[in-house]
């Protein structure tokens, strides 16, 4: 008989999210179901000041309502020349704006960027997205209990939207080494260079010996 998947819940309803981090957990025995599965869970507040806080938050309230462990990332990206803006604010960056006709959530945040850009050299548009990725057991939210790994991607913010694979802001982000934007890479190459990627390896590399380590303090209920 086959070893039995350890089974996690992943704390987003992004499909893009849970197919890129699904795949690479498949591959150390980890079955991954997302939060799209749980049509009555509702939104979780992220109420954190840092990607970490933030990330903690969302796998531990998923972990204590659903009784499974649960991982959870907060991801962004920082522009050097914007003061490091969106940052955690990335996803709603441009929720101030008004969409354009069948423009989504994601082109107008994008908009957005390359408009406060629009009088930066290229050679000045440094950034870097960032990844802050939190695992926790059903119970124990004290910092000793719980897993917190970090990583990033270092590049520059294109003149305008290139390629049609990825999500969020891979249009407009340029992989210096490669020359390409993010959405002209494969699911494979993105993994491979991405901050969500380097963030999920250190996860792994630390996953065995945090899920058979005794937890230092005992359960406790998460506050409302």
């Amino acid at each position: 008989m086959g070893e039995t998947k350890q089974k996690v819940v992943l704390a987003t309803t992004n499909k893009g999210k849970i197919r890129e981090l699904a795949q690479e957990l498949a591959v150390h025995g980890i079955e991954v179901v997302g939060l799209d599965q749980f049509p009555d869970f509702g939104e979780i507040e992220e109420y954190g000041q840092t990607f970490a806080e933030n990330a903690l938050i969302k796998a531990a309230t998923v972990a204590d309502r659903l009784g499974l462990v649960a991982i959870a990332d907060d991801s962004g990206l920082e522009v050097n020349a914007l003061g490091n803006r969106p940052g955690i604010y990335s996803s709603r960056y441009a929720d101030d704006w008004e969409s354009l006709p069948g423009e989504t959530r994601d082109q107008r945040n994008c908009r957005k960027l390359l408009k406060e850009l629009e009088n930066v050299p290229y050679a000045q548009r440094h950034a870097r997205f960032v990844c802050c990725m939190a695992a926790v057991k059903p119970g124990y939210y004290e910092p000793e209990d719980t897993l917190v790994v970090q990583g990033t991607w270092e590049g520059r913010i294109l003149n305008e939207p290139i390629g049609d694979n990825g999500f969020g802001y891979d249009p407009v982000f340029c992989d210096i080494a490669l020359g390409v934007s993010n959405a002209q890479l494969s699911l494979e190459e993105k993994n491979a260079r991405s901050h969500r990627g380097n963030a999920l390896r250190s996860l792994l590399a630390c996953w065995s010996e945090w899920m058979q380590t005794p937890p230092v303090h005992k359960p406790q209920p998460l506050e409302p």
